[in-house]
């Protein structure tokens, strides 16, 4: 049933990535899960259909749609392969986004239409072994000689960095002190390949297998000044900035998560037969996938709220944080939920489930953990 509160365009764009999701996503997602590899194929399907240049003006390379649009993409991808629709969520929203936001002219001209094509994918390079949901504990540095800066340090957990398209990384560095004493962290632009520069050999994860995931080191990298990306000392707010968006993207990939748990689950409890009927007219089933239905319709409308607001130029982060908070929250108890319905089936691989389960967890961790969400609710709330 259309959702009537989708532009004619936008329900069109849905349905054409459902299907794509449908007939060309899910089919290759438990091989390239299994295998842990990237889904070139795939991601170069998704260039051809313009989806990494959605919420970018025709002017960059982008299709001139808004980011809610590209929301509603990620939800449909997810709902076939957690993996992809992550390779697009971090290589728009953190790969692209950044550039466009802050970049200077030049740095937009070079890079864009590069980013928004999918001919390249673009990373962002915040955390550290160190400085996770506290990224202030920034320890990566970045020192001015001559017309250069030189960076060293290490980046940690960092999507879409080592791929063969891969072609930047920007990275944030101290580059100095405040005026009150504190670190000067600003953001960097880092082409690939560049001397000193190594995306480090791939993690095992527990799930996102086909997502691509690198700890990278910087040895004295050197790249030009004019790559400083933004305002000198500015690089750590612009950043979260990035994440505020970003919030609203993984809500909408949990959402995604959270209902193919629940059209699995339907299906499966239609069709799987015990004491001589389906399990779904247990109410004890029955039930447990009415709630599972309902956690996804209302992690769908804290989404589409918050994305409301950010579009209409509102104030959205702690509709964000919520909506990020209830969603991915949402997912992990559906993937459980849809995993104890499959019984024993639901612990074999070769059931999505079992892969969605997997991919679930990190959703209340990656883009700030649930605690960090929390956090930023009560202080909205003046706590």
């Amino acid at each position: 049933m259309p959702d009537t509160r989708l532009s004619e365009d936008q329900e069109s764009l849905r349905k054409l990535v459902e299907q794509f999701a449908r007939e060309v996503v899910a089919p290759a997602a438990a091989a390239h899960d299994e295998a842990k590899i990237f889904p070139y194929e795939v991601v170069a399907q998704m260039a051809e259909m313009g989806l990494f240049g959605l919420p970018f003006p025709q002017s960059v390379g982008g299709q001139g749609a808004d980011y809610f649009t590209l929301c509603l993409v990620i939800e449909e991808l997810a709902r076939a392969d957690s993996s992809v629709a992550i390779t697009l969520e971090a290589g728009v929203g953190l790969g692209a986004m950044p550039v466009y936001r802050f970049g200077s002219a030049a740095q937009k001209e070079q890079w864009l239409p590069l980013l928004t094509s999918g001919r390249a994918l673009g990373a962002f390079g915040l955390t550290e072994p160190g400085a996770g949901s506290d990224a202030g504990g920034t320890r990566t540095t970045a020192g001015l000689d001559g017309d250069e800066w030189v960076i060293n340090g290490s980046k940690a957990f960092i999507t879409n960095s080592g791929t063969d398209i891969t072609r930047l990384v920007t990275v944030t560095a101290v580059t100095g002190q405040t005026a009150a004493g504190g670190k000067e962290i600003s953001a960097i632009l880092v082409p690939v390949p560049t001397a000193g520069f190594t995306a480090q050999p791939a993690y095992s994860k527990v799930g996102w297998h086909a997502s691509d995931t690198h700890p990278l080191t910087f040895d004295d990298v050197r790249v030009p000044a004019e790559n400083l990306l933004g305002e000198r000392g500015r690089g750590y707010a612009n950043f979260l900035s990035i994440l505020d968006e970003g919030r609203i993207a993984i809500s909408a990939l949990s959402v995604g998560l959270a209902q193919a748990c629940v059209d699995e689950s339907v299906r499966y409890a239609n069709e799987r037969e015990a004491f001589g009927a389906p399990i779904g007219r247990n109410q004890a089933i029955a039930f447990k996938i009415a709630e599972m239905e309902t956690r996804t319709y209302v992690a769908r409308a804290a989404y589409y709220d918050a994305a409301s607001r950010m579009l209409a130029g509102q104030p959205f982060k702690k509709q964000a944080a919520m909506a990020k908070l209830f969603s991915s929250e949402a997912a992990v108890t559906n993937a459980r939920e849809a995993t104890q319905i499959f019984g024993g089936y639901g612990f074999m691989n070769e059931y999505p489930v079992a892969r969605h389960w997997r991919d679930s967890k990190i959703l209340e961790i990656g883009e700030g953990t649930s605690e960090v969400q929390k956090m930023l609710i009560a202080r909205d709330l003046g706590l």
